[in-house]
């Protein structure tokens, strides 16, 4: 496998930062239009199973839907977040990237690591010192409990069930199946 390559049915865990001390987001329709963007680039090939949006980068833990090949997913994210860079540097008259190099990707093989990086992308807002209790950011979305059976035809873990928490404009949680 390439590491270069996003392979359908796998976990990763993908972000980016912005140049210098560049904010990524200076509104709160900034957000909103980010995870617009991505959904509208990234929807149809990943599943979202986390994110976090601070003021100069983002996580998102995602999994490559089945019927997306890597030459699909990985152009996703580029546009996504050439889009967005358009976007913000038209409405702030500013010129030039606003991401440092390209996004960053790890995969996640393991069921520890994956409770690892859901821990980490949602304690990131305190880890940056954003916030005081990472519980209350509001531009979180998080699931709480991931289950799997194993596919032993291709090796492959397949999400049979999902209980998720996700912050309300209020900052009280929810929580749906």
């Amino acid at each position: 496998m390439n590491s270069d390559s996003l392979e359908p049915g796998e976990f990763y865990h993908i972000f980016s930062r912005t140049i210098g001390s560049e904010l990524l987001f200076r509104s709160d329709e900034n957000y909103s239009f980010f995870l617009k963007k991505y959904l509208e680039h990234c929807g149809e090939q990943f599943s979202t199973f986390a994110y976090c949006l601070l003021p100069n980068h983002f996580h998102f833990l995602v999994q490559v839907k089945e019927n997306t090949t890597s030459e699909q997913a990985l152009p996703s994210i580029s546009n996504f977040l050439n889009s967005y860079s358009k976007s913000y540097n038209k409405l702030y008259e500013r010129h030039g990237g606003l991401f440092q190099r390209k996004f960053k990707r790890k995969q996640i093989a393991k069921d520890s690591y994956l409770s690892q990086v859901i821990i980490y992308i949602h304690q990131n807002p305190q880890k940056h010192w954003v916030n005081d209790d990472f519980r209350i950011w509001k531009e979180i979305f998080f699931i709480s409990r991931i289950e799997f059976i194993q596919d032993y035809s291709s090796g492959k873990r397949i999400c049979t069930r999902l209980v998720w928490g996700l912050r309300s404009i209020s900052g009280k949680p929810s929580a749906k199946e």
